[in-house]
């Protein structure tokens, strides 16, 4: 049996004459570039997303780009971030001319803590990125505690974390903002690109929407340095016919997780597990194995896809090396980006496929 780490044609072809349909509408009213579907997919995310307001952009790294700006965070300023995580989260820092700082993360978790951030606070700590990795929320309420005690903003990362939430609360509506990413691979994916800012600060919020269509609100008058950050059309109409699928795609992900808790008995594995706060909507599904690479080899011999997300810490990139910190002090994301192995875990995967990964899984002898 051969079981892709991720099929997305699958998904499309069930939706297809709805995506099609949302497409000719678009094609036909000439809608490219923002307008009427952007507009309804904005408040439509909102709502799914228990947000005051959202505002679609081009992609999840300009959600992050525009919040960074709106806050005026810039050269000499310091953003705290988590070594574990995509790249895109410590443009954050770099977009604007600040030093991103890496710190550890959770070994359970994958996220940042409280503790992890006051050990890499310094006087020119700006903002705090806190990144919902692989679905799950982090630990919220201690960290936004500190924050609030330094008077320090924090930016949700949720790029893979649609719908997750924290005792009750959405991901993205706790700290200043909360920023989203739509690429294809994601929970709730376009067909290309796109991304999302949602926040309850008026005057934030605005000046995201000014800076997102080269600083300007008239046209040809431009109050700010902007950027051509705008949704496209197309893309909204495909994600508001995705949406309308996203909470029961969830549920699926969760399943198949639940599944793999359930059945994986592969000895020295260690499974994600629910959080206390909260279960995670499983963008991925990323075990912990000594023998890692073997234990992919073994997995592709047999027709199953994986995939190493993260195998490589931000802090050991190279464009990052005078940045730092030095190899072997952030020991937990380091041990993560050696042992960290992603399973297909996908809606629409068959119960023989998700049972022939467990009995694959089981049979290696490492």
């Amino acid at each position: 049996m051969n079981v892709p780490f991720l099929d997305l044609s699958r998904a499309h072809q069930e939706l297809r004459p709805e995506i099609l349909a949302a497409f000719a509408a678009t094609y036909d009213a000439g809608r490219f570039c923002l307008g009427d579907d952007v507009t309804r997919f904005e408040q439509e995310f909102a709502a799914s997303s228990r947000a005051a307001s959202a505002i679609g952009v081009g992609n999840g790294t300009a959600a992050l780009h525009l919040v960074a700006r709106a806050l005026d965070i810039g050269p000499g300023d310091d953003v705290i971030v988590p070594a574990f995580t995509f790249i895109a989260s410590a443009w954050t820092a770099s977009f604007v001319g600040a030093r991103p700082v890496f710190c550890d993360v959770d070994p359970e978790t994958y996220t940042l803590t409280a503790e992890s951030i006051e050990s890499a606070l310094t006087p020119q700590t700006k903002a705090i990125v806190v990144v919902h990795l692989f679905g799950l929320a982090a630990d919220m309420d201690p960290i936004l505690a500190l924050a609030e005690s330094r008077g320090i903003p924090v930016i949700e990362d949720c790029a893979q974390a649609h719908l997750a939430s924290y005792k009750g609360r959405a991901v993205g509506t706790m700290g200043v903002a909360g920023t989203f990413s739509f690429y294809p691979t994601k929970n709730l994916g376009g067909v290309g690109e796109g991304g999302a800012v949602i926040g309850s600060d008026e005057a934030l919020m605005e000046r995201v929407k000014l800076l997102r269509v080269h600083g300007s609100n008239v046209r040809y008058q431009h109050d700010d340095v902007g950027y051509n950050y705008r949704m496209e059309g197309l893309q909204a109409g495909a994600l508001s016919i995705k949406l309308k699928h996203l909470a029961r795609w969830t549920e699926r992900r969760r399943e198949i997780a639940g599944r793999y808790r359930d059945g994986i008995q592969l000895k020295d594995t260690r499974l994600p597990q629910p959080a206390a706060w909260d279960d995670s909507v499983y963008h991925q599904f990323t075990l912990m194995h000594p023998n890692r690479d073997r234990l992919r080899h073994y997995l592709t011999e047999h027709g199953i896809g994986t995939d190493l997300i993260y195998p490589r810490a931000l802090h050991q990139q190279p464009c990052f090396a005078e940045v730092g910190p030095a190899e072997g002090t952030l020991p937990v994301s380091e041990k993560l980006a050696r042992e960290c192995l992603s399973l297909p875990v996908f809606p629409e995967l068959t119960d023989e496929e998700i049972d022939y990964v467990i009995g694959t899984i089981n049979s290696f002898e490492g």
